[in-house]
């Protein structure tokens, strides 16, 4: 009994904050929330040897990550065989719009939309070390890799939200800057 109420007290603490992580990764709440659950659920399954972890929580968010880039990786090539599904008259129309992302149940700002198009692998590690507040020698550790993968992917990630962000602002900015100038001279 005492496991199982350790295991629902670490589930409400942290549920919340792995699935916004997942979902800044994936764009979409409804994946990472499925995410998020099956993460938590392979976390029950060993929760005995998880909870002697230093950081449990570590290992649940390791889990949830390598998931959503399964999960990010599936969905791209579902979407780079649906025109040749479609041309040979194998698939029918999914029902989304032509050019829009999979994680389009977020409501995107215009950072939550350059954040996803920027590749996943440096994707991941902004997220860690931004939205999950973690060093990067933290992030090496989580993810298995050098330090210096993590800052060089850090700052290409930097570089690539930068450059989409002001890559939004101007194709905004000039359709705003029409706006205004129609009739309120």
């Amino acid at each position: 009994m005492k496991q199982s109420r350790d295991f629902e007290d670490f589930y409400a603490a942290n549920y919340g904050k792995i699935t916004a992580l997942v979902a800044a990764v994936t764009g979409d709440w409804h994946e990472a929330d499925d995410i998020a659950q099956e993460a938590f659920a392979r976390a029950l399954a060993r929760w005995p040897r998880v909870s002697g972890y230093e950081l449990p929580e570590a290992w649940v968010r390791q889990v949830a990550m390598r998931l959503a880039i399964d999960s990010s990786r599936r969905i791209r090539r579902t979407l780079r065989a649906l025109p040749r599904l479609r041309a040979d008259g194998r698939a029918e129309a999914d029902g989304r719009a032509e050019g829009t992302e999979p994680g389009d149940s977020l409501p995107f700002t215009a950072l939550g939309h350059a954040l996803a198009r920027v590749p996943l692998r440096e994707r991941e590690v902004l997220v860690l070390y931004y939205v999950a507040d973690l060093t990067v020698e933290q992030i090496a550790h989580d993810r298995g890799i050098p330090a210096g993968t993590v800052k060089s992917r850090l700052a290409a990630g930097r570089r690539r939200l930068e450059l989409g962000l002001a890559q939004d602002q101007a194709r905004s900015g000039g359709n705003q800057d029409q706006g205004r100038s129609g009739g309120n001279q």
